[in-house]
């Protein structure tokens, strides 16, 4: 910050009025832009040659500035691609990871709740055993696309590897989390999957954890897959 009452004059207007009062002659003030006076060049040294130097220093200047644009966002895009998952189109698993701290953080600072839904596709061996691998990597693709097409901008969705997925919730506790997680699953479930000719139905557990300000993020992760276990396992039993 700068201090109060500190001159915002170039500094080579200063050190020329200081040789003026020393008795050196003042020269004349380049015009405004002049890259010899941001260099600190008198008028007089300012030869021709000298003039074509600066002008090509210049351009070189502005190629790199250029240049350094171009790299920060082919590195924004190398970030991107590194959190993307692989197959379909949401977050990996470490990224995902990495919002969860995030979304704990939030809640830590504003007081403001946020939940994570587990999901696990039933059955999905069955999946790739009758309808092939193709097919199978449709339906994760059909599954992130959907859960994607029915959360708010601000709620997160990744794949957390082979046919599980998570979502953050924000601004939702446990109970609004497990509301959401049913109408979620209802998403996924209604319209089965298109393959080419197949038609590859659709059935998914979830388990909702609600995200704790200090929680660790594996910790939130596990316990919600956990949770999601249980349904998976009473439905399985009540089948």
């Amino acid at each position: 910050m700068k201090p109060s009452g500190a001159s915002s004059e170039p500094f080579t207007a200063i050190r020329r009025r200081a040789l003026a009062r020393a008795g050196a002659q003042t020269a004349r003030k380049p015009a405004a832009g002049d890259t010899g006076e941001a260099m600190g060049l008198a008028p007089e040294e300012l030869t021709a040659p000298v003039r074509a130097a600066l002008q090509t220093l210049a351009s070189e200047l502005d190629g790199l500035r250029a240049e350094v644009g171009r790299l920060k966002t082919q590195l924004a895009d190398a970030e991107a691609m590194a959190d993307q998952d692989a197959l379909t189109p949401v977050k990996n698993r470490r990224a995902f990871a990495r919002e969860v701290a995030r979304a704990a953080a939030f809640s830590r600072r504003y007081d403001a709740p946020a939940s994570l839904v587990y999901f696990d596709l039933d059955g999905f061996k069955s999946v790739n055993d009758r309808f092939g691998h193709a097919a199978g990597d449709a339906a994760l693709r059909a599954v992130a696309q959907r859960l994607t097409e029915n959360v708010r901008e601000s709620d997160v969705v990744g794949r957390m590897g082979g046919d599980e997925f998570a979502v953050i919730l924000v601004q939702a506790d446990a109970a609004t989390a497990e509301a959401k997680a049913a109408a979620l699953a209802r998403a996924v479930e209604t319209t089965p999957a298109q393959c080419g000719d197949w038609s590859v139905p659709l059935h998914i557990s979830y388990g909702v954890r609600q995200i704790d300000a200090a929680a660790d993020p594996e910790t939130v992760i596990a316990e919600a897959d956990a949770a999601m276990f249980v349904r998976k396992r009473s439905k399985a039993s009540a089948g």
